[in-house]
């Protein structure tokens, strides 16, 4: 059984004719890759394997992998050009034959990548993806031996699969979205690989707003919130002038004890938003009985949320600040919950609000 599965990862609850099932990889480039190869140690990531042609690492932890891509005139290199230290690509991993996967997609409306698909960083079939990024169709996964097979040398003595400080799947990519682009993205997915909205959520801080659509696929582990805003100084569209256009905001991992992550990455050096002291005096009155340590909670800044219905499902869930432009992490631990901490958008929205206000966005 599968780490998402055994986090209690939503099942299939609709067809599924592309067989996805669950992320591979996200790619990511830099104009100066310094930065993310001092950035993923600290967040726990062992440089397991190097291309053998190319100048490309795989970062592992758990079943999180992260490619850093700086080879000369390469896709991602070039993303990396025009937008800085980004997020070129992620692969979507496929039960059923990624060739026919693309053909399909491409009849349903997907884009091809064009001239610059040849320097793609694994043999894959590739789509455009957010922003123009690479969508990786992988097929090779598990049992079916790795995608990184034959073009990677895992290097010796390293552990292939490193537990480091606990990550072990990624949860959701998040996607930031000009004003209007919604619904286009949002039917990109469900025409593709037969995504729905399963949340919907329009947030409102003290000077700007964002709505969001949670999409899913039906394997229930591949989710993409999407991001929009109508406020030209909100988070959003601060991301989207930073970044040049529309792209992944936050990629979000899962955790079994996201306490010890948590206290492994601020020891490492990693930089968490913070939360007012308010927050933590009300938890017991928001959720009661949920048997977590409020003051371990409060000492690292993690927050919580439970379901409306019962309050015992819990999520535990904690973002750092942007590290890769204007990208960031989300650390996440679900004890039940499904949910992206509906209940905590509004904390977190205000939280990313106060920071704009301290640099004089706002």
């Amino acid at each position: 059984m599968s780490a998402q599965a055994n986090a209690g990862m939503q099942p299939v609850q609709f067809e599924n004719p592309m067989g996805v099932d669950g992320f591979e990889f996200v790619e990511f480039a830099a104009p100066d890759p310094r930065l993310l190869h001092t950035l993923f140690p600290q967040l726990g990531f062992v440089a397991v394997a190097k291309h053998r042609n190319k100048a490309i690492t795989l970062y592992r932890q758990g079943g999180c992998n992260f490619l850093v891509n700086e080879e000369p005139g390469s896709f991602a290199m070039d993303f990396a050009a025009q937008h800085g230290p980004c997020a070129a690509g992620f692969a979507i991993r496929f039960a059923k034959p990624a060739a026919w996967v693309r053909e399909q997609a491409l009849k349903n409306g997907a884009e091809a990548v064009g001239a610059k698909e040849a320097s793609k960083a694994v043999d894959a079939p590739v789509i455009r993806g957010i922003g123009g990024c690479m969508l990786y169709l992988v097929d090779r996964y598990g049992a079916k031996g790795e995608i990184y097979d034959g073009a990677f040398e895992y290097l010796p003595g390293v552990e292939r699969h490193p537990k480091g400080f606990g990550l072990t799947f990624i949860d959701h990519l998040t996607h930031n979205l000009h004003f209007g682009n919604m619904e286009k993205w949002a039917s990109y997915y469900e025409r593709l690989f037969n995504f729905r909205e399963i949340r919907y959520f329009d947030i409102k801080g003290a000077k700007t707003g964002l709505v969001s659509k949670a999409m899913t696929a039906p394997d229930g582990m591949v989710r993409i919130p999407l991001n929009e805003s109508s406020d030209p100084k909100s988070q959003i569209n601060e991301y989207l002038d930073e970044y040049k256009g529309e792209g992944i905001q936050h990629i979000a991992c899962f955790t079994e004890n996201i306490y010890e992550t948590v206290e492994a990455m601020r020891k490492a050096g990693v930089a968490f938003l913070d939360t007012p002291d308010t927050y933590y005096e009300v938890i017991d009155q928001r959720i009661p009985n949920h048997g977590e340590d409020v003051a371990r909670m409060a000492k690292n800044r993690i927050l919580i949320d439970a379901d409306p219905e019962t309050k015992k499902k819990l999520l535990l869930q904690i973002f750092t600040q942007n590290c890769i432009g204007p990208i960031f992490f989300e650390i996440i631990q679900r004890k039940g919950n499904l949910g992206f901490g509906e209940g905590n958008f509004q904390a977190l929205f205000e939280s990313i609000e106060r920071d704009q206000m301290r640099r004089g966005v706002l």
